[in-house]
């Protein structure tokens, strides 16, 4: 008996069903309690004949996004800029077709209007998704900071880009340096360096979605996903480094941010208000969504 079906043997048996029922293939398990590890560790495959383990680097869609959400606090913090400053700032060629009162609150908060950019990605360069995005049109009828709606992508390009241009860095160095290593996140990445991949492509999960009650092999687990950058949606590591990420912010910032950022990132921002994208209510703070179930089980993203 794994330490982890010691520990939690009622999980294991649900992971287990779910397994042979053909729910998922595998799960990967991280649990703290005010700094004490509960469990940490895996079940299943990652990939056909390869075990799941606390090691295997799984990809976090967008479990991911509030690690870029609290790269822009950092630069808060710093007063490098500042949460209602306009895009066009950082980005002018991104002030154009409607989008010119378009903040950094916006982004944050999904109330932006600009959700339905092909961005390309992960077939074309950083440069031609942020041309894309700053080419594209506000939505029709949108309200910038009144409607609301999930933005899946396009608009953490934007975030990603404005931390670029004010630190003069590439996206994927200064996420390692804002927020990956300080927290000890080293087995984590959003996009791998080529030789990274080379070397850890044994160890990395498999993604699948279901298809008319079957599950399909997608393609996220190759070079090109795991290399070409997504702020929104390819971070990708062993799930206790995310959880190192989510107990910093339980612990009021330490050791990386002050208590009032981290106070100011989770608040409700959007409370009460349609989410013309997931269709239902969702409350939102900067860069994450608050209290998921407030509206009900269903409406869990």
């Amino acid at each position: 008996m794994s330490a982890l079906s010691e520990r939690l043997p009622a999980t294991c048996q649900l992971i287990l069903e779910g397994i042979e029922h053909e729910l998922h293939t595998g799960v990967q398990l991280y649990i703290s309690l005010q700094g004490e590890v509960i469990a940490d560790g895996g079940m299943g495959e990652a990939r056909p004949g390869v075990p799941m383990t606390a090691d295997t680097l799984n990809l976090w869609l967008s479990a991911g996004k509030p690690l870029t959400a609290m790269a822009m606090a950092r630069l808060w913090e710093q007063g490098d800029l500042q949460m209602d400053d306009r895009v066009s700032r950082f980005i002018p060629e991104f002030g154009s077709k409607g989008k010119e009162p378009i903040t950094i609150l916006h982004l944050l908060n999904h109330t932006a209007g600009f959700r339905p950019v092909d961005t390309g990605w992960p077939d074309v360069s950083w440069e031609e998704s942020i041309r894309r995005i700053c080419e594209a049109p506000l939505e029709e009828n949108w309200q910038i900071g009144k409607t609301a709606g999930y933005h899946v992508s396009s608009s953490w390009f934007i975030l990603g880009e404005i931390l670029q241009r004010i630190k003069g860095q590439p996206y994927t160095q200064l996420m390692r340096e804002l927020i990956l290593e300080p927290l000890d996140m080293t087995h984590s990445w959003l996009g791998m360096p080529a030789d990274v991949y080379q070397r850890e492509q044994a160890q990395i999960a498999y993604v699948y979605q279901r298809e008319k009650g079957e599950m399909q092999l997608t393609d996220l687990h190759d070079a090109a996903h795991c290399i070409t950058p997504s702020p929104g949606g390819n971070a990708r590591g062993p799930i206790r480094e995310l959880g190192r990420f989510y107990e910093c912010l339980l612990n009021q910032g330490t050791p990386l941010f002050e208590p009032q950022t981290v106070d100011t990132m989770i608040d409700r921002q959007r409370e009460g208000e349609f989410d013309l994208t997931l269709q239902h209510k969702v409350d939102y703070g900067l860069g994450f969504i608050v209290n998921s179930n407030r509206y009900g089980a269903g409406t869990v993203p």
